[in-house]
């Protein structure tokens, strides 16, 4: 594991993350939030959660919230603990293709930013639905396609970027939660800014 691109960028990267990211991290994450509407009774997985942003949304809201954080990076999660230190948390490196979990264990999983990432997203899914309880749902948010600066900068992280995988039409997205077995219930594409074109879906189990 230590080897991976995903890893290795991220530890390096770690320490600046936050600020480098800081405008776009925050209104994605407060739109991811409040359209996830999780209840305090929730018990959330958020897969490739980074440096815990999105856990200090939940946290600072609803102190109690049980949620674990997963993500490739020992550095990125050196950061969420001390991040949301003053909170109950779970933050533990994982694999998101395997993850560490007994089946049925979740009633939402969270996804941001990463999707373009995963190596084998189909895997991934799979695994998000094994961990998910019956009646849960999977909210993912990630970069579109469809928006022509995401096309653009699809063609420019897979020659300069050893850690990006692809970006995905909505069609495609859409596609990927259909053979996972996954039942898209409500879904959208959106922009942040000039630039940034994203969509999100959220699904659960047949």
């Amino acid at each position: 594991m230590s080897n991976h691109p995903v890893q290795k960028q991220y530890n390096q990267l770690a320490k600046i993350y936050d600020s480098r990211w800081k405008d776009y991290l925050h209104n994605t994450l407060t739109y991811l939030k409040n359209w996830a509407e999780i209840s305090p009774e929730e018990t959330v997985l958020d897969v490739a959660c980074g440096t815990g942003e999105f856990e200090r949304l939940i946290l600072n809201e609803s102190p109690t919230q049980r949620i674990v954080g997963i993500d490739f990076s020992e550095e990125m999660l050196e950061i969420a603990k001390d991040k949301c230190k003053n909170y109950s948390q779970s933050f533990q490196v994982a694999n998101s293709e395997n993850l560490p979990f007994a089946d049925s264990s979740f009633d939402v999983i969270v996804c941001a930013s990463s999707f373009h990432y995963f190596e084998h997203p189909s895997i991934v899914l799979g695994e998000m639905r094994r961990v998910l309880k019956p009646n849960g749902k999977v909210i993912i948010l990630d970069w579109c396609k469809d928006f022509l600066f995401c096309q653009i900068l699809d063609v420019f992280l897979k020659i300069f970027d050893p850690a990006h995988q692809q970006c995905y039409t909505q069609k495609e997205f859409h596609d990927f939660l259909k053979n996972a077995n996954l039942v898209i219930s409500r879904s959208s594409t959106m922009r942040f800014g000039l630039f940034w074109g994203l969509m999100i879906a959220t699904s659960s189990k047949n």
